[in-house]
C-alpha cells in the first residue's frame, strides 16, 4: 500500500512539473504591440462576484509573454483573483533580453533583478506588469490554468475596482508607466487564449 502511495506521488509530481514547465523561445519579440486601454463610454458596466461590486474603469486588451505564474488560494483577493500573472510585451517578450533578468513573484508583486541592464531599466518598467486576473465565468477560469511562463497569452475586458460591503476595495492602475505599490493591472477577464 505504502508504495502505491508513494509511486502516486511521484507520478502526481512529475506530471505538475510537466504540465508547469516554462517554455523556450529563440531571441525576438514574442508580443510586439502595446495594451489597449480604451475610456468607457456611457455607464461603467458592473458585475458581481462572490459578494464583491466590480466597476469597470476601462476597457483593456494585450498579448503578451507571461514571465511568471502565481496563483492565490488564501488571501482575501484570492476569492475575486485567482490568479497573477507578470506579462511582458515588446522588448519584456524577446528570450535575449529575458535570459539576463531574474524574475520572481509572491505577495501580489513581481520582482525582477539584474546583474547588467539588458535594456534601459524604464523599459523594464514600462513593457512589463503584474496583472490580478479576475475570470468572468468557469470557462475562463478554466483557460487560465494552461497559463505558463513562457506561455503567450491573449485577453480582453476592463480594468476594474472590486468593493466589499465591509469598505475593502481594490483598484486597478490605470497607467502603464508606474511602478511599487498600486501599479498592478486589476482585470475582469472575458477572453483568455494561451498560444
Amino acid at each position: 500500500m505504502k508504495r502505491w502511495l508513494v509511486a502516486a506521488l511521484i507520478a502526481f509530481g512529475a506530471w505538475q512539473w510537466w504540465a508547469h514547465r516554462a517554455i523556450e523561445h529563440t531571441p525576438g519579440e514574442l508580443a510586439a504591440a502595446e495594451p489597449l486601454q480604451t475610456a468607457i463610454e456611457g455607464t461603467a458596466p458592473r458585475f458581481e462576484k462572490n459578494g464583491y461590486t466590480i466597476t469597470a474603469l476601462a476597457r483593456f486588451e494585450l498579448s503578451a509573454r507571461v514571465l511568471g505564474v502565481e496563483r492565490y488560494r488564501f488571501d482575501r483577493g484570492a476569492q475575486l483573483s485567482p490568479l497573477d500573472l507578470a506579462l511582458g510585451w515588446g522588448p519584456m517578450s524577446d528570450s535575449a533580453v529575458l535570459s539576463k533578468i531574474d524574475i520572481s513573484q509572491g505577495g501580489r508583486f513581481y520582482y525582477w533583478h539584474v546583474d547588467q541592464l539588458p535594456v534601459p531599466r524604464r523599459v523594464i518598467e514600462t513593457d512589463s506588469a503584474n496583472m490580478h486576473l479576475i475570470p468572468a465565468d468557469d470557462a475562463v477560469a478554466g483557460q487560465f490554468d494552461q497559463a505558463r511562463v513562457g506561455s503567450v497569452v491573449s485577453l480582453a475586458g476592463y480594468l476594474v475596482e472590486a468593493r466589499a460591503p465591509d469598505g475593502w476595495h481594490w483598484r486597478s492602475s490605470l497607467a502603464r508607466d508606474d511602478t511599487g505599490a498600486g501599479a498592478c493591472e486589476l482585470i475582469w477577464v472575458e477572453r483568455f487564449e494561451v498560444r
